[in-house]
């Protein structure tokens, strides 16, 4: 059920389309991570899946130029919190469910299709 519930939000967003395989492109292979989610008392409420790419395969200079990771550091963090105070600013919390960085890239991107997931009418299809 956690991975169907990954595999939608990436349909409602619109993340990818199934295309077929060239072999002159290099697949970057995909693989499930799982968590379950806990309450206060330890009890599991929901599992959850992420479908993730195995980027330990790629090569710098080969697959690919740079990276980024979109994460605040702790330094940013404590500095909003205390201008906001000093400036009586209200803050509010919220919690994303799926985020995806908006920006556009150049070169296309190639994706085995999710482990138990292959579509059966296009298996060779990324």
């Amino acid at each position: 059920m956690a991975m169907h519930k990954e595999l939608n939000q990436f349909k409602r967003t619109e993340v990818w389309d199934l295309v077929l395989k060239l072999a002159s492109h290099k697949s970057i292979r995909t693989m499930w991570v799982f968590r379950n989610k806990l309450d206060e008392s330890g009890i599991i409420v929901r599992n959850k899946a992420r479908l993730v790419a195995k980027g330990y395969k790629q090569e710098e200079g080969v697959d690919y130029d740079e990276t980024y990771a979109s994460v605040a550091r702790l330094e940013a963090i404590r500095l909003v919190l205390v201008f906001s105070c000093i400036m009586n600013f209200k803050l509010f919390q919220i919690n994303v469910k799926s985020a995806f960085l908006n920006c556009h890239i150049e070169e296309a991107v190639y994706v085995d299709q999710p482990p138990g997931f292959v579509n059966y009418e296009h298996p060779n299809h990324v």
